[in-house]
């Protein structure tokens, strides 16, 4: 029963993903001539999109850069499971047509985790908080198999790279990706999103991230510590709080 709801979400979210997200950021540019048209054209009908067919999890969160975590992002997450343990996503920064890609996120179970060496740990975030403070959102799906996606994905740990600052936390952000990629994290506790950065999501998507968070509560028994918790504790400038199901252990992450 439990395969049959989760496959039943991975199909319904690309079938109802919910509000319209549109990306803020305007590229430079001429406009695409008529020859540009005919070739896109072309290439849809002729060439395959053989990498894109399996991307049929959609996924909206927030990641705050690792050296800089006033720096904060706003991502819509298209993925493929590849087995029960790893998944990869394509990053953007809205889910229409105009929506700028802005780096890429590698999602692992915390079997994987644990098998790592130390040194590569520093670079995978744990989602427990993004879940259960119902910040990670899969727009368009009904509560249980909301519930079902999220339980799926407790205890897991994400590698993501940003390649391009859209506008979202930090104004306009780049018109053009400029500079090295920024090595992202995840919140983990309530005060560390920017005011306004979540509120702007839920108002635009028409989400309630406080329902979310209550529907989402049974989860917390499933929660276990998971290192990277701390790795940006006292490093936002407003008092945090923690929440129940995210704790610390041993970090190698600080």
């Amino acid at each position: 029963m439990k395969n049959l709801i989760y496959t039943f979400s991975i199909v319904l979210i690309f079938i109802s993903c919910g509000e319209e997200r549109k990306s803020d950021t305007e590229v430079p540019g001429r406009e695409e001539t008529t020859k540009t048209d005919v070739l896109e054209t072309g290439a849809a009908a002729l060439q395959k999109k053989g990498p894109f067919d399996p991307m049929n999890i959609y996924l909206v969160g927030f990641h705050p850069m690792k050296e800089e975590p006033s720096h904060q992002m706003e991502a819509h997450h298209f993925c493929t499971q590849i087995n029960e343990d790893f998944a990869q996503c394509a990053l953007f920064d809205g889910n229409t047509e105009d929506a700028k890609l802005t780096g890429i996120e590698y999602i692992i179970s915390e079997r994987i985790f644990d098998t790592l060496p130390e040194e590569e740990k520093k670079y995978w975030h744990p989602h427990n908080y993004e879940i259960l403070s119902g910040q990670l959102v899969a727009p368009g799906l009904p509560a249980l198999a909301d519930k079902e996606l999220m339980e799926s994905k407790m205890n897991s740990y994400g590698k993501t790279w940003h390649v391009w600052s859209t506008g979202n936390a930090d104004g306009d952000g780049d018109k053009i990706p400029l500079g090295d990629p920024k090595l992202a994290w995840s919140f983990n506790r309530d005060g560390e999103a920017k005011p306004g950065l979540v509120e702007k999501r839920d108002k635009e998507m028409d989400i309630d991230s406080r329902e979310k968070r209550k529907e989402r509560e049974d989860l917390i028994p499933k929660a276990k510590p998971q290192q990277g918790v701390d790795a940006l504790k006292g490093e936002f400038p407003r008092e945090t709080e923690e929440i129940p199901g995210v704790e610390s252990k041993k970090d190698s992450n600080t």
